[in-house]
């Protein structure tokens, strides 16, 4: 199983995103256990996702990943379209953006960057808008530098 395209806040968020997912494809039977694997190594605590309905149409209503199964939550809410919620039996939850898999690589990773960003006051659906919009790379470099 290939590693998952995840990206992070360092330590503490101040904001409403725990970082970005960029899954390899539209399975999310096949792309979820990668990214369990990758927040939650050996602990089996990820109990259930919570993910747009609109995005992830074919999403079962459970997931195998090892050693346990997960339960998947199909939410119509707008808001979480660009968005996955996974809920961690004794750490909490996990609030991450949800780059689309076919999404261009330079949007890609001004869209995981943002995200990951500990003072990104943007919710999922707004980071994404602002960054499809192109306003994602200049606010990232008028903080950073180019």
């Amino acid at each position: 199983m290939p590693l998952a395209r995840l990206s992070l806040t360092p330590e503490a968020s101040h904001g409403p995103l725990d970082g970005a997912w960029w899954p390899r494809c539209d399975a999310l039977e096949l792309e979820l256990p990668a990214l369990v694997g990758s927040l939650d190594p050996g602990r089996n605590t990820v109990t259930r996702v919570t993910v747009g309905a609109a995005a992830w149409p074919d999403a079962p209503l459970t997931v195998s990943a090892p050693g346990h199964v997960i339960e998947v939550v199909l939410s119509d809410v707008t808001a979480e379209e660009h968005a996955i919620s996974l809920d961690c039996g004794t750490v909490g939850r996990w609030e991450l953006l949800v780059v689309p898999p076919d999404e261009p690589a330079g949007r890609a990773e001004r869209l995981l960057s943002a995200a990951a960003d500990p003072w990104n006051p943007l919710s999922a659906q707004r980071a994404f808008a602002r960054v499809e919009g192109g306003l994602g790379r200049e606010s990232t470099e008028a903080r950073h530098g180019p």
